[in-house]
């Protein structure tokens, strides 16, 4: 198949020939029609996550069909339309007898544990956890964006941050976790204070349901962008999310928090990119609430699915444009600068 390969961390990838992929026990080859290029990516491409093996294969969030079964699937077929979560459960564990998937305590997660999706097939293991079977009227395309960043804004906002209608949500870094938190957060009724240093970006989240938009490179710190949102939501984010993960989204985040707000954290902090200073001061005297969201174990993704084939949720809308396998081991590299706005997706097949 042909597959994006790097063979070190940090050098350039290039689309090579490389083995087919076999069909575990227990679980399944797809074929992919859509993967999408997302920052986590560019964490591994980077040498940040531990997990990774070279040479490598990355993606992470994609959709297709199945190719191959393993010995002992049941309940699927070739042909079957399909997408994964991007943490991968074994189904076995106490996290995941307790439904909590998403943190699996022995969990693979394509495109770091092992390969990936920028690749023609992408080999998943337990099919009977992980598999999530995709409405007819979806496109391969919106489907991809679910795996991931969609999927992982709709738990940060409904289950993590517990949302509710009125309330302010701000939103720290309007890439593709960002935008999809506006569009869900505007659709749970809340009223959305988007921020991000790229026009395009703040014009996309305008178009998706923020009430306003704030560039913090035209605010004189950190402390400012926490201070203006505080100023306009009336003293404060009910619930605040950093979906850049960097220290300063994150701080700021938790300074733009009202008296008993909630901050979610979704963007990746690698420890290589140092420690953020949380003012711990403050979410002591403000009873202020700090929560991870780890994506979305595959049994949740029904609720989400029913509010995008119903049209109240629209993750096509989000995405910028598809390419293919080379014009993607270009794009990766360049993931930590501000890119197209919107989520960008690749197709193996082009």
């Amino acid at each position: 198949m042909r597959a994006v390969v790097f063979e070190e961390f940090g050098t350039r990838p290039e689309v090579r020939e490389v083995p087919d992929p076999a069909a575990p026990a227990g679980g399944v080859v797809i074929r992919v029609e859509a993967t999408g290029l997302c920052r986590s990516d560019w964490h591994g491409w980077r040498g940040h996550d531990p997990d990774i093996r070279l040479p490598h294969v990355p993606g992470h969030e994609f959709a297709g069909v199945i190719e191959r079964l393993g010995s002992g699937v049941t309940g699927w077929a070739p042909g079957d339309r399909v997408t994964v979560p991007f943490v991968c459960a074994c189904g076995r564990c106490a996290s995941c007898l307790a439904g909590d998937q998403q943190v699996c305590e022995r969990q693979t997660q394509p495109g770091f544990t092992g390969w990936g999706s920028f690749a023609e097939f992408v080999a998943i293991e337990h099919a009977q956890v992980n598999l999530i079977r995709l409405p007819d009227g979806l496109s391969s395309g919106a489907a991809a964006s679910l795996g991931c960043r969609f999927a992982t804004a709709f738990r940060a906002v409904v289950a993590q941050g517990r949302v509710a209608a009125g309330e302010w949500v701000a939103v720290h870094g309007c890439g593709g976790v960002g935008l999809s938190a506006v569009m869900i957060a505007h659709a749970a009724g809340a009223r959305v204070l988007a921020v991000d240093v790229s026009a395009g970006a703040r014009e996309l989240a305008r178009r998706h349901g923020a009430d306003i938009v704030l560039d913090p490179s035209a605010l004189p710190g950190p402390d400012a962008v926490a201070a203006a949102i505080r100023d306009l939501a009336g003293g404060g984010a009910h619930v605040s999310i950093d979906a850049l993960g960097s220290a300063v989204t994150c701080e700021s985040s938790v300074r733009s928090l009202r008296r008993r707000g909630r901050h979610v954290q979704v963007g990746l902090l690698p420890a290589a990119t140092g420690a953020p200073a949380v003012p711990m001061d403050l979410v002591i005297a403000l009873e202020l609430e700090l929560r991870g969201s780890h994506g979305m174990a595959a049994h949740a993704y029904p609720a989400l699915l029913e509010l995008v084939t119903s049209g109240a949720l629209r993750p096509d809308l989000l995405v910028a444009d598809t390419m293919g396998l080379a014009a993607a081991a270009d794009a990766l590299t360049t993931m930590d600068h501000p890119a197209v706005p919107g989520i960008r997706l690749a197709d193996p097949r082009l």
